[in-house]
């Protein structure tokens, strides 16, 4: 049975990260990469509700996306090639995290 208050409590926190989610030219998330707080979401996942299930700890899908390769932190590869690309990335902050996801005719999945 599921409960009525908690689906309404994720249907509000998931409009605010929708909310909060913006494209944003990686070179502005560089300092996040360096600081290893960068999580690169898969163009498989939607993005909102990875961030949504991040923000409510339910640690069995996020390590099921985590075995897939789905959800991993952005690796050197995939920042230079934004670099070198010049590209702009969909980004929403959980905290600690800032979650990029690339759009997908960008090329740069590793």
């Amino acid at each position: 049975m599921k409960d009525p208050d908690l689906e309404k409590l994720h249907a509000l926190l998931k409009q605010e990260i929708h909310s909060e989610t913006a494209k944003v030219a990686w070179i502005e998330l560089q300092r996040f990469f360096a600081a290893g707080k960068a999580i690169h979401v898969s163009p498989d996942l939607d993005l909102v509700e990875t961030a949504l299930q991040i923000s409510t700890d339910n640690s069995t899908l996020i390590k099921q996306w985590m075995a897939k390769g789905q959800l991993a932190p952005v690796s050197d590869a995939q920042a230079r090639c934004w670099v070198d690309t010049d590209a702009t990335v969909w980004a929403v902050v959980v905290k600690p995290w800032v979650l990029v996801q690339a759009f997908k005719e960008q090329g740069c999945e590793q």
